[in-house]
């Protein structure tokens, strides 16, 4: 094998497949065939041109799982043959303040995978050491790759929760993200609230694990929560900031809105309700790649699993476009091998 097929975007979903030539990966580097890559939407960034130099060809794609086939100078600590997995983010530097002080989400040299350089929409990707996960048996490969992003963003967000076991937290959205944050809500202890629109959704949030499902349609969310204790945490994954705000009236005493879900339109306030409660709001981004094994272990040993629809590589952006319409249920994931 001297070519590979990958998917290269330019401008806005001008997608276009490609054979690139097979290359060495570099120093500190691994190259690795990918076996399947999730299809977050967080892939707007690069599809809809919103990077910094969109005319320039990218390869989208950051839930990335494979197995490695080469290592570059450097490398001693991954073998030709371990199947990883690759996240969003492409691996800290090591050496910068934040990473000296041992903050690596916050790394200042830290690349963005299939968005600033390329990502898993191909037969081959390329990663830095510093940014591989290590993946088990234990965690089916398909179902690991949403894992790595979607799964570890809502895990390490229920990480920051300030409450006992028993506490109420709750999900905000049960999509891509919220459909794992319920599972792991409920797996860590919590007495889950579940938050959508409509009552279609309340059999799959109980399904799921919700001990409470909230249409957000038909009754006020902020009294809802309330009426059942007040939230300790509510976790926010839908991509509206004004279905947030009124989120925060319905947070217990000290009870944070952690807001994972990127929305175009701001996240609003009352001061009151923020001062008297000593409540806040606090986004988050994700997590570092030993927590994301951390993520994968905690997964297979308590039966949290994505559901996933598959795709060939040669339909990956039929794929993207699934996942934008909002139709997926609820990761669509690309099969490459």
């Amino acid at each position: 094998m001297t070519a590979y097929k990958a998917w290269e975007v330019t401008g806005s979903r001008n997608f276009r497949l490609v054979e690139r030539e097979l290359a060495a990966p570099e120093p500190n580097q691994v190259r690795l065939r990918v076996e399947y890559c999730g299809v977050c939407h967080t892939d707007a960034l690069a599809v809809e041109g919103l990077r910094a130099a969109p005319g320039e060809p990218i390869v989208p794609g950051h839930e990335i799982v494979g197995v490695i086939d080469a290592v570059g100078a450097g490398v001693t600590a991954w073998q030709v043959g371990e199947r990883v997995g690759v996240g969003f983010l492409a691996g800290h530097c090591g050496e910068c303040d934040p990473c000296r002080r041992g903050d690596f989400v916050g790394c200042r040299d830290q690349e963005q995978t299939g968005t600033t350089v390329d990502g898993g929409y191909a037969e081959v990707a390329y990663a830095r050491t510093s940014g591989l996960v290590r993946v088990s048996a234990d965690v089916p490969a398909a179902e690991a790759a949403p894992l790595l992003c979607a799964g570890l963003t809502t895990f390490t967000a229920l990480q920051r929760v300030d409450a006992r076991p028993g506490s109420l937290v709750a999900v905000q959205g049960i999509g891509g993200l919220g459909h794992l944050a319920v599972q792991y809500a409920r797996s860590l202890g919590y007495r889950v609230a579940a938050v959508a629109r409509g009552v279609e959704k309340e059999k799959l949030a109980r399904e799921l694990g919700a001990h409470h499902y909230i249409d957000s349609t038909d009754v006020d969310v902020a009294a809802a929560l309330q009426d059942l204790g007040g939230a300790a945490a509510v976790i926010a994954t839908a991509s509206s900031g004004s279905s947030m705000s009124p989120l925060v009236a319905g947070l217990a005493q000290h009870g944070r809105l952690l807001v994972v879900g990127a929305a175009p339109d701001p996240v609003e306030a009352l001061t009151a309700d923020l001062i008297f409660g000593d409540r806040g709001i606090q986004g988050h981004l994700t997590g570092t790649p030993i927590e994301n094994e951390d993520n994968l272990a905690f997964s297979a040993a308590n039966g949290v699993r994505p559901r996933i629809e598959t795709f060939p590589l040669a339909e990956a952006p039929k794929a993207y476009e699934h996942m934008l319409s909002g139709r997926a249920r609820f990761r669509a994931v690309i099969e490459a091998a």
